[in-house]
């Protein structure tokens, strides 16, 4: 069974700093671009980054640039997503998925999907 299961979201303050975790299972992921999108309620999901299957290749959302940093580690099937400076219009559930179809930025193109992380920035 293949299975994206993302960690490391929770509670924090303005200004503060979260890193959060995509481990992989069931396959190998270390070939396939990997992203992150994000989702707050009544809105749309939308596209945070994405990284390319080596790493040398990344892209950010506007809303997100210069502050969030994407890696990889493919030896042990995970991406990351370092989240610095948060605002509290950062808060929503992260999602990590892999393998696009397509573009790397439009969330109906991942052929796989975790189940999510809430990210909560309180003012």
């Amino acid at each position: 069974q293949v299975q994206l299961v993302e960690s490391g979201g929770g509670l924090v303050q303005a200004g503060g700093s979260l890193r959060l975790s995509c481990a992989g299972s069931g396959r190998t992921f270390s070939r396939d671009p990997m992203g992150w999108f994000r989702q707050a309620p009544g809105k749309e999901r939308e596209f945070v980054s994405v990284i390319s299957w080596s790493g040398s290749t990344t892209y950010y959302g506007d809303s997100v640039a210069g502050r969030f940093t994407i890696s990889r580690d493919n030896a042990k099937n995970q991406v990351y997503l370092q989240m610095n400076s948060l605002k509290p219009e950062d808060t929503a559930t992260y999602y990590c998925a892999a393998d696009p179809d397509g573009s790397w930025k439009r969330s109906d193109d991942y052929q796989y999907w975790g189940r999510g992380t809430q990210v909560t920035v309180s003012s």
